[in-house]
């Protein structure tokens, strides 16, 4: 969190611009080829396969983090609209269209004392759908809200700089998990810096096109309300339907903590792709802000669950 929000002070006070501007944005991108290589390795393909069996919640946490999250952020939107600027609203229908976190969802669930092995699937699953299913909801949403939509660039784009990289580590996993198995500190660096990275890069292009003239600090503490009621919305109504359809309590943790999480190592990348310049450090407030709520709000509830195990 520190490091995060000081790469948005660092990019307030000393914004890149002209070449060097260039040089960070191509250095990010390369970074962030990087970061989803390093996903593909990671991803455990036999776990994978083997818990798909479970595919009612697998399809209950996909419905809620690709279907209700963005009709309750649409939702939200036409009924307090008034609240924050379009831009922001904007942002807040970006997260609501993102994959889950998997570190967060696998940790919290294990914690808890909830199926580990669901939430290490429904993660994966999430963040492999994400990269088809949140550019065409970005498209969707951002037509429905006035926008221009997503063109064959954007596309492209997701293709080359996350997809391909992402099938690469999965195709030469053999050759790369025992590395990364043993150096864990610097995988663990590398998507740390390739967030705060691309999170300088986009905050940057925002204050050249002067972003605080733009936002004021109520709106801020709009948007944090705003993100806490979303959060509780999602998880109040996952986890009353999942007692209704009879799961038991390991699947209704994994759902719980999967499918209430928005991945910010997914959605920094994804902003610099499908979004323009302009708008990309606004849309990246609302996701920073959630985020940080969710991992708290998030840690104290796994805990209680855990005693209560």
């Amino acid at each position: 969190m520190t490091a995060l929000f000081s790469a948005v002070l660092v990019a307030a006070l000393l914004p890149a611009r002209g070449l060097f501007a260039e040089l960070i944005d191509g250095l990010a991108t390369a970074a962030i080829m990087l970061l989803f290589f390093m996903h593909g390795v990671k991803l455990p393909r036999d776990a994978l396969w083997l818990a798909l069996g479970n595919w009612r919640l697998h399809g209950t946490i996909i419905a809620i983090s690709f279907g209700l999250f963005p009709l309750l952020g649409l939702g939200l939107m036409h009924l307090l609209g008034a609240v924050l600027s379009p831009q922001l609203w904007l942002g807040v229908l970006f997260l609501c269209v993102l994959p889950s976190t998997v570190q967060s969802s696998i940790a919290f669930t294990s914690i808890a004392r909830g199926n580990v092995a669901a939430a290490v699937t429904a993660a994966g699953l999430s963040n492999l759908l994400g990269m088809v299913l949140t550019p065409l909801l970005v498209s969707v949403l951002i037509g429905t809200s006035g926008g221009a939509g997503i063109g064959f660039d954007q596309f492209s784009r997701i293709l080359w700089e996350l997809f391909f990289p992402f099938v690469a580590g999965q195709v030469l996993r053999p050759l790369f998990i025992t590395w990364v198995s043993a150096h864990k500190g610097v995988v663990g660096f590398t998507d740390r810096s390739t967030i705060i990275l691309a999170v300088y890069s986009a905050f940057s292009a925002a204050v050249v096109e002067g972003i605080w003239a733009r936002i004021g600090w109520g709106e801020i503490g709009a948007l944090m309300g705003l993100s806490g009621l979303l959060l509780a919305l999602v998880m109040g109504l996952g986890w009353w339907t999942t007692g209704r359809l009879g799961f038991d309590r390991g699947d209704r943790i994994a759902m719980l903590m999967a499918g209430s999480k928005k991945s910010l190592a997914a959605g920094v990348p994804m902003a610099k792709v499908l979004l323009s310049a302009s708008s990309v450090g606004m849309a990246l407030l609302p996701l920073m802000i959630f985020h940080q709520i969710q991992l708290i709000v998030c840690a104290v509830l796994a805990r209680r669950l855990g005693r209560a195990a």
